[in-house]
């Protein structure tokens, strides 16, 4: 009942709306992708220095490196916001294909290339990327194309298991996390019957069960969540380092650039871990300013996604929100032990090329959504 009224809520909105024109794009959200931009180049300039000192004895050498991704990321923001979002429904299954025989490519010795247990980024000279993140996008405007074309529910559920699996095998659980989370929501909101969503979100509750029993890894990171004082120097140093981090902190913080933790105590300080460096800096105040940022970058992509001109861009846009709300709840979750720790960047914030440029992209895809916005009756 609650489902059909949810649906009908949806389509309600874009039936009572008025002819589509083309309008101004949506200044606030683009102001607060700007805003989250800037802080991520600050905080990893900040978090990274110590280790980039250590190993390349250039305390910008990272900042550099996200400088110039978020350069590049912003330009193709500010260019895709332009380009009318029907192209990415017209290339849709084109793209998608490609992705998923990248993501095959980088399981190939050779090709792929394994660092830390994973096999998960392909290097071209001397840049790197991983098609993990790609697959976050390509995907979300896969299943968008579907939903407008009202197809069957395999036609959705297939492609989701094969890139799941495909990312399982490099492996990576928490990107498979968010690919399912984004997915399911989609296909939800695309209108597929009830028994079908539940069936699938039982599906991949039991297997990521499977996946975290079946691996020693996963296994210690969940028992390490479930008994966090077993193995300090261990198992459990990470996410003690974490605390500690964020305990540090306290309300206001030891102040911006006097953290000790990211002096090679906190492990992937400007990665994985980023968001214990800013509790650290700036205290419970300075978290809760990134939550109500974050909180309000949702809430624009949530009002865009309602006043969407047509199936495939509401589905996409909701896509592309669940895609960043969900690595923002695995993130945080993890560093404040709400959850285990599932190695997520945090968006917009984390050192990571691809992740920012494919965050800033998806972000351009919106932005051009916003424009062709129906207006309530």
């Amino acid at each position: 009942m609650v489902y059909g009224w949810l649906q009908f809520k949806v389509r309600k909105r874009t039936i009572n709306s008025s002819k589509l024109q083309k309008q101004q794009l949506d200044r606030r959200l683009l102001v607060i992708i700007l805003i989250l931009t800037v802080l991520g180049l600050i905080t990893v300039a900040d978090a990274s220095a110590p280790q980039a000192l250590n190993f390349f004895s250039d305390e910008l050498y990272f900042v550099k490196q996200q400088a110039v991704w978020a350069l590049v990321g912003v330009i193709l923001m500010i260019t895709i916001s332009f380009v009318n979002y029907k192209v990415w429904e017209k290339f849709a299954t084109y793209i998608f294909f490609v992705n998923l025989l990248i993501l095959i490519a980088v399981l190939i010795p050779g090709i792929g290339t394994s660092l830390l247990g994973a096999r998960r980024w392909i290097f071209l000279g001397p840049f790197s990327f991983q098609p993990s993140e790609l697959v976050k996008l390509t995907l979300a405007i896969y299943i968008a194309k579907l939903a407008s074309r009202d197809k069957q529910p395999l036609a959705y559920f297939l492609p989701v298991v094969i890139v799941a699996g495909l990312i399982m095998m490099q492996p990576d659980l928490g990107t498979t996390i968010v690919i399912l989370m984004e997915a399911l929501i989609q296909i939800f909101v695309s209108g597929v019957g009830l028994f079908y969503f539940a069936s699938a979100g039982l599906l991949a509750f039991v297997s990521s069960v499977l996946l975290i029993f079946t691996s020693p890894y996963r296994r210690d990171r969940l028992a390490t969540f479930m008994q966090s004082t077993a193995d300090p120097l261990g198992s459990d140093y990470h996410i003690k380092q974490v605390l500690l981090a964020l305990g540090s902190g306290g309300l206001f913080g030891v102040g911006l650039g006097h953290s000790r933790q990211k002096y090679l105590f906190l492990p992937e300080a400007a990665t994985d871990s980023v968001f214990a460096i800013i509790g650290e800096e700036l205290g419970f105040i300075g978290t809760l300013v990134l939550l109500l940022i974050f909180s309000f970058l949702i809430l624009r992509g949530i009002k865009i996604a309602l006043n969407a001109p047509d199936k495939f861009s509401r589905v996409l846009s909701v896509g592309i929100i669940v895609w960043i709300g969900s690595q923002v709840f695995l993130n945080i979750g993890s560093m404040v032990a709400v959850i285990p720790l599932t190695g997520i960047p945090l968006p917009f914030i984390s050192y990571g090329g691809t992740s920012l440029t494919m965050v800033l992209i998806a972000a351009g895809i919106l932005l051009n959504i916003s424009r062709y916005a129906k207006k309530e009756s």
